[in-house]
């Protein structure tokens, strides 16, 4: 049997049950499983002291190898003797591959069978991030358990998308094996394969002919709903080997934790412990509590009655309410340092329950309360005869089936991100695919007075996911580093599903946010942080209103409701005035549609067009540059449409918008047969 260079030894399996509990060991400490691994991703648990992290239990930190390489750099690795003297860690240390950093950009590298090419937002340098090279700066940091590069991709992407990534992967996998050589240093593959079953059995056998130490489980956590993420965690489980360790990625709250080890999983990493905690959040035995919530104002209950951890035993309710209600940064370590020891506990309970076999038992009771919020504080304490409402206008709540909530139009019967969670969405097809991050950071000799803002029109507010996904954006590389001003502009003619989600913020809760007051109440909102930040609400119909604009926009993000129930905006028209409102400026439009008319009218009215990613129920979207934009977007990779396109726009029986008369037919089509996107087709 392979037990790698970790030793793994099963020592004890669940009844009824595919838990276990087994023991491995590092260079540095005897690690036993299941285990929960707090991320440092910067060789450092944001807010938490080593000495903390020690106190409460952890047996192994995650660092991030991508971060890690720009800074402080391999070098200083090497010249300091590695990570742990260097961050004063006496436990293990695991290293992800950068990988995921990486492919969460996608405008801001070019891939290839060699690697990821990256323009570094520190130096400005470019750098290829091979298998070879991510080895190399793990072996110069020195980690006792390093991970192999693989492509990264949406849980919820296309099969012939995920079977590509899982090639790659595959690959890589074997590179970074070679690489690493005759190093002591522990090194785990990473399945991939997206939410498809054959997929993932055929990247777990590939993976598995390896002599690798251990194997993750990667690419959820991304999009997909918690059923699909415990069923593929399951079907993936029980391929990887009994006899060496397995090791979800990126997962997940208490109860991801618990169902993944109920599943056959061993170890575990994720941001949310200390993510919450900066938000005031905390687990606890009576479930979640948000402490900045009233109710503790004047509470003198410690913060967990069943907890012993140092925040526990010496804080209340009222002080940590106090210090989170005044962004205070020792709240957010204090509880941090709780939630880490929850997580821990956890861990340590359910490892004790598998020795005296009665993990279920464990299993049903902690099921009960850890998906609850605060059982003795309610949050929603209806008055008797009065229940909160779930529409609003001409909209409702909506619930999907993978869990869930979004804004429902009730006469058409649309719903707003039908089939993916808001903010994932509004994440992949309008942040990622706008590059905003990477457009946001300043260069080396810009300034933050001096640099023009980056302007952007967010056409359909809705329920506003795309804009406040931009702004918390923002505020993500601000805290990083300096950053041009920004300028949100909505466009909106009805506020109802904004209002009504935010009277539901409990599932909404991208809108518990200052920004959504200043919006709801005068239309307008300054960040109180960051003084390049603003948001401004222009209500009424778009087409009438773009003269109102208080700039031209730079990016677009257009993402009104169909043409079904908003036509007129689908029009020839309406993408001749946006296109005359770009002021010949280098502009981007995002919108998910894919619709041959829609794309039409958009190269008529001078567009040039690109394909955008693809979503759960389309196999592309759009991407529409102005012509001073369209050479910047070649460098980004765009794919453009050409023949396959044209060939099929030319047999469609839908070729024209709606608002294009019989007798302009032939003008409309020689427009798009002589545009310069098109020449020499």
């Amino acid at each position: 049997m392979n037990h790698g260079r970790l030793k793994f030894r099963l020592e004890a399996t669940a009844t009824g049950s595919r838990a276990r509990a087994a023991t491995f060991h590092t260079a540095h400490n005897e690690v036993r499983t299941p285990l929960f691994m707090p991320v440092g991703t910067q060789a450092t648990v944001k807010g938490q002291l080593t000495q903390s992290l020690e106190d409460a239990g952890s047996q192994i930190l995650l660092a991030n190898t991508y971060h890690l390489l720009l800074r402080p750099g391999p070098e200083v690795f090497r010249s300091t003797g590695g990570i742990h003297g260097f961050m004063s860690w006496k436990n293990s240390v695991l290293t992800d591959s950068g990988g995921f950093q990486i492919f969460s950009l996608p405008h801001s590298r070019s891939m290839t069978e060699q690697g990821a090419a990256f323009q570094s937002h520190i130096d400005g340098r470019t750098i290829l991030l091979s298998p070879e090279l991510s080895i190399e700066t793990q072996k110069a940091i020195g980690s006792d358990i390093m991970m192999a590069l693989d492509q990264c991709i949406p849980s919820t992407a296309d099969e012939a998308t995920a079977r590509a990534a899982l090639g790659i992967t595959n690959r890589w996998a074997a590179r970074s094996l070679a690489a690493r050589g005759d190093s002591q240093q522990a090194l785990f593959a990473i399945v991939q394969g997206a939410l498809f079953p054959e997929l993932r059995r055929e990247s777990a056998a590939g993976l598995c002919e390896m002599p690798f130490d251990g194997y993750a489980i990667g690419g959820l956590a991304v999009g997909e709903s918690r059923s699909e993420r415990q069923d593929t965690c399951e079907l993936t489980a029980q391929l990887l080997p009994q006899d060496l360790p397995r090791y979800l990625m990126g997962v997940g709250t208490p109860l991801d934790l618990l169902e993944a080890v109920h599943r056959g999983v061993d170890m575990f990493d994720c941001i949310i412990p200390t993510q919450v905690a900066q938000r005031g959040g905390a687990f606890t035995s009576r479930g979640f509590l948000q402490l900045r919530r009233g109710v503790y104002k004047f509470s003198e209950d410690k913060l967990d009655p069943l907890c012993n951890c140092p925040t526990c035993a010496r804080y209340s309710r009222a002080y940590l309410h106090h210090l989170t209600k005044s962004n205070e940064h020792l709240g957010w370590q204090l509880i941090g340092q709780h939630n880490i020891y929850f997580y821990h506990q956890l861990m340590r309970e359910i490892r004790q329950s598998i020795f005296e076999d009665r993990f279920l038992e464990l299993y049903r009771e902690k099921r009960s309360f850890l998906h609850e919020s605060d059982m003795d504080n309610p949050i929603h304490v209806q008055k008797p005869g009065k229940k909160m409402a779930f529409h609003l206008g001409n909209y409702e709540v909506h619930r999907a089936p993978q869990g869930f909530a979004s804004i429902r139009q009730i006469s058409s019967g649309e719903v707003m991100h039908s089939r993916t969670p808001p903010m994932v969405e509004a994440h992949q097809l309008y942040i990622e695919q706008s590059n905003l991050a990477e457009r946001l950071r300043l260069a080396a000799n810009e300034n933050t007075e001096t640099a023009a803002p980056l302007v952007i029109w967010d056409v359909g507010l809705g329920a506003a996911a795309n804009a406040m996904s931009a702004i918390l954006c923002y505020e993500a590389q601000a805290t990083a580093g300096p950053v041009r001003p920004m300028h949100v502009i909505s466009f909106e003619n009805d506020l109802n599903p904004l209002k009504l989600a935010f009277m539901h913020n409990r599932e909404f809760t991208y809108l518990r946010h200052s920004a959504i007051g200043g919006i709801l109440g005068v239309g307008l909102w300054h960040s109180p942080k960051h003084t390049g930040l603003r948001w401004t609400l222009v209500q009424g119909d778009f087409l009438e209103k773009i003269p109102a604009a208080p700039a031209p926009p730079d990016v677009i993000f257009f993402d009104m409701f169909s043409s079904k129930t908003d036509a007129d905006q689908w029009t020839l028209s309406a993408f001749q005035k946006i296109f005359a409102a770009c002021e010949e400026r280098a502009v981007e439009l995002f919108t998910y549609t894919c619709s041959t008319p829609a794309r039409a009218a958009l190269l008529v009215a001078g567009f040039h067009l690109a394909k955008g990613r693809a979503t759960v129920d389309k196999v592309d979207t759009t991407i529409a540059l102005t012509p001073a934009a369209a050479p910047i977007a070649k460098q980004r990779s765009h794919e453009f449409l050409g023949a396959e396109w044209f060939g099929k726009w030319t047999r469609s029986s839908a070729k024209f918008p709606a608002d294009v008369p019989q007798e302009e037919h032939p003008s409309f089509e020689q427009t798009i047969r002589s545009h310069p996107q098109f020449k020499g087709l």
